[in-house]
């Protein structure tokens, strides 16, 4: 028979608490193992999820900053397209402006023909009308004359332009000589010149001596 102890629990009995002790911490650790997976596997979760938020953010971020800058990009260019078709523009105008005035204020009786047609190839509209019709009469007084005029440009500038006309002022020099002063006199001219774009080019439609 087995031992038994004063307070009356025998050996085996004791042997059983102990396991059932044994069994209720290997549950009570079995328990904070599994608490403790489960707040570490909702860190990872929650970890996760901030990550993937954050490259959600930064994929909008980024995807914003290349939008932007495309734009910017685009709007620079068309800006810049702009500026070099005005100064084209400009250039061209002024370009135009100088050879009619240059064209009107050289001839030579010797080649009058010629020096007339070069004026009117520059010319449009009214301006055009009148030197046509008076390049008969101009064409005898210049052979009487025997006028020379030899025209130089000094300065020109753009008092108003769009992409259809513009007006230029012009200061142009010239040498005349003729029977009444054949050692020459020096002539200045101050013209404005009214132009249209007709065709790809900038043509003169008016001319007047301003000074």
């Amino acid at each position: 028979m087995a031992a038994r102890r004063a307070d009356g629990l025998n050996a085996e009995d004791m042997n059983a608490q102990d396991m059932n002790a044994q069994d209720m911490n290997a549950q009570d650790m079995n328990a904070e193992d599994m608490n403790a997976e489960a707040v570490n596997t909702g860190a990872l979760s929650n970890g996760r999820g901030l990550n993937k938020g954050r490259r959600r953010a930064l994929t909008a971020g980024l995807v914003a900053a290349t939008v932007l800058t495309t734009a910017l990009s685009i709007w620079l260019g068309l800006r810049l397209s702009d500026q070099r078709a005005a100064e084209q523009r400009r250039q061209d105008i002024l370009a135009a402006a100088r050879q009619s005035a240059l064209n009107f204020t050289s001839l030579d009786y010797r080649h009058y023909g010629q020096d007339s047609q070069n004026v009117l190839k520059g010319a449009t509209g009214d301006f055009k009308k009148q030197f046509a019709a008076q390049t008969e009469e101009l064409t005898k007084l210049v052979a009487r004359n025997k006028s020379v005029s030899e025209g130089q440009v000094l300065e020109a500038g753009i008092v108003r332009s769009d992409a259809r006309s513009a007006r230029v002022l012009v200061v142009a020099d010239s040498k005349v000589t003729n029977t009444a002063v054949p050692e020459g006199q020096a002539r200045t001219y101050r013209l404005q010149l009214d132009l249209v774009r007709q065709g790809g080019r900038w043509l003169t439609s008016d001319v007047e001596f301003v000074g």
